[in-house]
């Protein structure tokens, strides 16, 4: 899909390849904005982000070129923006970078207006937020002095390069290659000889801020690249070594006088010293593997795991009492897959069991740790799988918690609960949406409507549950159609509350029981009762359980009256002794109901404009104070906190 603004004749068209780059994709425009010269367009080569890339993009690129990650070479990306390009000149610049100042660009083309000139490059300076050594490096491959490119030193780089395009008509870029395209490109019209210079003048930032592995893999795949072009091979290991020896000690000794580095201000010399061994260490991993390995990077599933970092900042429980705000991969996208950017999620009881160990899943060891939390969300898909049709991007959705396989005796009786197989979002064998983004299958997915409020939707979960749970309470109540119907609601948490708000809906007379005074507060002014006496229970013939305590059911139990029916909700039971007796001679009916359906969702979405669940969304905390929400929700002063992920502080 190509995005093109009204075609105006430039002499450059600056070129920038995309993958994930709402951090810093802002930036360089600003950046771009601010050039002196302005004779040139900005052409956005996409492969595949699932982050606000597209729509940044979008909204200032004159062109945004869209390929698949499954087809993404960095030469294939180039020459497909290339042939979009209306400019004789071809600026080549990474996302993650910012020109230094306004006279950037024309500084980097300038040299190609001489015809003896195929390819320019400009200088790369870390930031604050770089790592030590990287900064380090670019002082060592670029520096302050004009030069020449030479064979005995390769160091032109297409995150800030520039190109004449007539050139690149008669020998485009290397498709084949995983890295290195430049210096494939440059050495190609040295041989005819032409030029490439270097020009210090023209000079970025150029922003890493990876982690231990992203760093490993990019020179995995570079070294990878220079063995397959001659550049390099296993007869260099010995030479790489020494060399990276000596560049070893030098940071280590520059890190006691950093002189102009940006990374001391950042850094404690102790922090300094660590980092230098850290990333001399993983760089050399990555170099020596691609310079050794048997049959490196041949697979194209081998391909895609080191050109693409789809990892996503998430909560991840370890274990009981471990948890850590980090960044995990994303599972590959099967499909029928989609992936979703989370706009909201909220803290349920389920999320502190699950971090308490106490959960009779982890108890049991039917599930195992890590996992991230969160089964109750809603956000925008923003990747679809190959065989997703009723979704596009952009789409506001909700997610059912309870995922079956769908093909077992269980699940083609419609019993999803009884499925072997089942996964719970957040939960049970799949991650949930404490993240950025979460990776679900499609057929469990529910569009809602365009302009929804997507805080209240995240409460769909629980409203589902409810419903599911009233689905099955209303055969009983509808055996006796005579009866009057006076319904109380134990607990007046999430669950309780929307329970008593959608009995109220339905013109039940209703009274919720909770020992919190705060939580009954919020009733008032509605056509709802409330007490904190569960000695009261035996005037009420329809009794719903939502605590999940012991005691508190075996109350309600004993004090409901002959006929009765309750409706268990509420969870974990804990094990304790008790006698059918007080069941079984008084004709009580006893439901229990856990989880959701698809039907229960889909009324669900069609109910939140009708129910009133305001005081379930008062309180809202970024995904980043998920220890503080925690927090609050034991206590119980909060009656339901809502994490924003999507809007960051």
């Amino acid at each position: 899909m190509v995005c093109v603004a009204e075609a105006r004749a430039v002499e450059t068209s600056v070129l920038i390849r995309c993958f994930n780059e709402q951090k810093y994709l802002p930036g360089l425009f600003d950046a771009l904005d601010r050039q002196t010269y302005r004779d040139f367009e900005v052409i956005i080569v996409d492969s595949g982000s699932f982050d606000r890339t597209r729509e940044i993009a979008e909204a200032r690129a004159d062109t945004v070129l869209r390929i698949s990650s499954h087809d993404f070479t960095f030469g294939y990306s180039l020459n497909a923006g290339i042939k979009a390009a209306r400019g004789k000149f071809i600026a080549i610049v990474s996302a993650h970078t910012e020109p230094c100042d306004e006279h950037w660009l024309e500084t980097l083309i300038a040299p190609l207006r001489d015809a003896t000139v195929a390819m320019t490059y400009g200088r790369q300076l870390g930031k604050a937020c770089s790592k030590f050594s990287e900064t380090e490096d670019f002082e060592r491959t670029f520096g302050p002095r004009p030069r020449e490119e030479s064979p005995a030193r390769w160091c032109v780089n297409n995150a800030n390069s520039a190109i004449r395009r007539d050139l690149w008509e008669k020998y485009p870029f290397d498709e084949e290659l995983t890295g290195l395209e430049d210096i494939d490109w440059a050495r190609r019209w040295m041989t005819e000889g032409l030029r490439v210079v270097y020009r210090p003048e023209a000079r970025l930032y150029h922003i890493h801020e990876e982690s231990w592995r992203q760093i490993r893999r990019r020179y995995y795949r570079e070294a990878v690249a220079a063995r397959r072009m001659g550049i390099k091979g296993p007869d260099r290991v010995l030479n790489e070594a020494f060399a990276e020896l000596r560049h070893t000690v030098s940071d280590l000794v520059n890190a006691f006088s950093p002189g102009d580095n940006p990374v001391a201000a950042r850094l404690t010399l102790g922090q300094r010293l660590r980092e230098v061994v850290y990333f001399r260490v993983n760089r050399n991993i990555g170099t020596f593997k691609g310079l050794l390995e048997a049959h490196p990077l041949e697979t194209r599933a081998e391909q895609e795991d080191a050109l693409f970092d789809r990892s996503t900042r998430a909560v991840v429980i370890h274990g009981p009492g471990k948890v850590a705000l980090e960044n995990i991969e994303l599972p590959e996208l099967k499909p029928g897959d989609v992936v979703i950017r989370t706009a909201h999620v909220g803290v349920c009881a389920t999320d502190l069991e699950l971090l308490a160990g106490s959960l009779g899943y982890y108890k049991s060891g039917m599930a195992k740790y890590p996992i991230v939390p969160g089964h109750e969300f809603s956000g925008r898909i923003v990747t679809v799988g190959q065989n997703v049709i009723a979704f596009k991007e952009g789409d506001p959705v909700v997610v059912e918690c309870i995922q079956s396989c769908g093909s077992c005796g269980e699940c083609r009786a419609g019993n999803f609960i009884g499925c072997a197989e089942r996964a719970e979002v957040g939960v049970l064998r799949l991650n949930g949406a404490y993240a950025d983004f979460v990776t679900v299958p499609a057929r469990f997915v529910h569009r809602l409507a365009p302009g929804t409020d997507l805080r209240q939707a995240a409460l769909c979960e629980p409203t589902a549950v409810v419903l599911k749970g009233m689905r099955r309470l209303m055969p009983a109540l509808e055996a006796q159609p005579n009866a009057e119907r006076r319904c109380a609601v134990i607990g007046a948490g999430c669950i309780g509350h929307i329970c008593a708000v959608e009995l109220a809906r339905r013109g039940h007379a209703v009274t919720v029981f909770d020992r919190n005074a705060a939580r009954l507060e919020v009733f008032k002014g509605r056509p709802i009762q409330t007490s904190a006496d569960l000695d009261r229970l035996g005037e009420f013939n329809v009794v719903v359980e939502a605590t999940g305590h012991p005691e508190v059911l075996d109350k309600a139990l004993h004090a409901a009256p002959a006929g009765a029916t309750l409706l268990l909700l509420g969870l974990p039971y804990a094990r304790k002794e008790f006698s059918f007796e007080a069941i079984a001679a008084f004709d009580k009916t006893v439901i229990g109901s856990v989880g959701s359906t698809a039907e229960d969702f889909a009324e669900a979405i069609r109910l939140m404009p009708e129910l009133d669940l305001s005081a379930l969304m008062a309180c809202s905390l970024p995904l980043s104070k998920f220890a503080e929400a925690w927090e609050l929700a034991r206590a119980g002063s909060r009656l339901k906190i809502i994490l924003d992920v999507e809007d960051r502080p």
